[in-house]
């Protein structure tokens, strides 16, 4: 007998779906989990046309779905326009989700605002507060913040950076590396990464990068990634020394074939499967932290929130 679409039914996918929206295992390649202690977002400044054009999470955000809205206004964080799923601009930290790590034993990298920007300009400095709270407070772990906005991130953070937090920033093309990586770069951190997904051009990346994150644009609307961008980025990590981890090949990759673009055509919708890729762009490198890592057996006497219901 099956359920179909049997109350019983709603209420396990309306779980599943209040789970995935607060924290979840992932398949992003390189992070074991995603924590949303924060929601909402907008265009930042120089990836209008560009990374953030095609948002996934933005994209998610305007389904209309009870668990991807405000709790406290009951409100969509994006909603579709005839451009497209588009942010409202609203911020809001979430605190049903804010304490789900201390309640995750086992390490983990984890993926902090999937679908968000801790240091977005509407979140205030008290709510990233409570944010770095909790990871200075979960040792166990590893904490990777991705951001399109460093400039914030470089004025917030001061003095010794916590030894399992990473720091990131997004860039899609030269001009925005040309702007976010030197901020990034005087960030302190144990790790310093840049996300260069979706690639929507080449860049000479600057020294000192411990992680860069390269990826093609997949989803609607996807635009081509050339090949020869990921091998670039290969090869300048080869000669700094630095971590490279190629994540995708996107749903449009091409390379230059005498003087014409040659698509390659892939079965994985996303190119995500590197089985179907050219061997020497098989590259997923970690990069070794420069503060070391706290043993797991350091959390053992750190207090507890109260277990919520949503936590998994």
């Amino acid at each position: 007998m099956t359920l179909g679409w049997h109350p019983a039914r709603r209420l396990l996918i309306g779980a599943t779906w209040k789970l995935k929206t607060l924290a979840a295992n992932t398949k992003i390649e390189w992070t074991h989990r995603t924590w949303n202690p924060v929601r909402g977002c907008s265009m930042a400044k120089g990836s209008e046309t560009g990374g953030c054009l095609n948002c996934y999470a933005a994209r998610m955000s305007a389904r209309n779905l009870p668990e991807l809205k405000s709790p406290t206004t009951g409100q969509s964080f994006a909603r579709i326009l005839e451009s497209g799923p588009r942010w409202t601009g609203d911020v809001e930290l979430i605190e049903k989700a804010l304490h789900l790590p201390a309640h995750w034993r086992s390490p983990q990298r984890i993926f902090v605002n999937s679908m968000s920007d801790l240091f977005h300009e509407a979140l205030p400095d008290e709510a990233i507060n409570r944010v770095f709270a909790v990871m200075a407070t979960c040792p166990q772990h590893t904490f990777q913040v991705l951001t399109k906005r460093p400039e914030r991130m470089l004025r917030y953070l001061n003095g010794k950076p916590l030894a399992n937090l990473w720091l990131g920033t997004s860039v899609e093309n030269q001009a925005t590396a040309e702007v976010r990586v030197p901020l990034l770069l005087q960030v302190p951190a144990a790790v310093r990464f840049v996300s260069y997904e979706p690639a929507l051009g080449p860049i000479d990346f600057a020294q000192g990068v411990d992680w860069i994150i390269v990826g093609g644009e997949s989803g609607p609307g996807a635009r081509g990634f050339d090949v020869a961008w990921a091998r670039r980025t290969i090869e300048h990590c080869e000669i700094e020394g630095s971590a490279c981890f190629v994540k995708q090949l996107g749903a449009r990759p091409f390379e230059e074939v005498g003087g014409e673009h040659r698509r390659l055509v892939l079965l994985d919708r996303k190119g995500g499967d590197w089985n179907e890729w050219p061997a020497d762009l098989r590259v997923r490198e970690f990069p070794k932290p420069a503060i070391p890592i706290p043993s797991a057996t350091l959390v053992q006497n750190v207090p507890l929130p109260s277990a919520s219901a949503d936590a998994p």
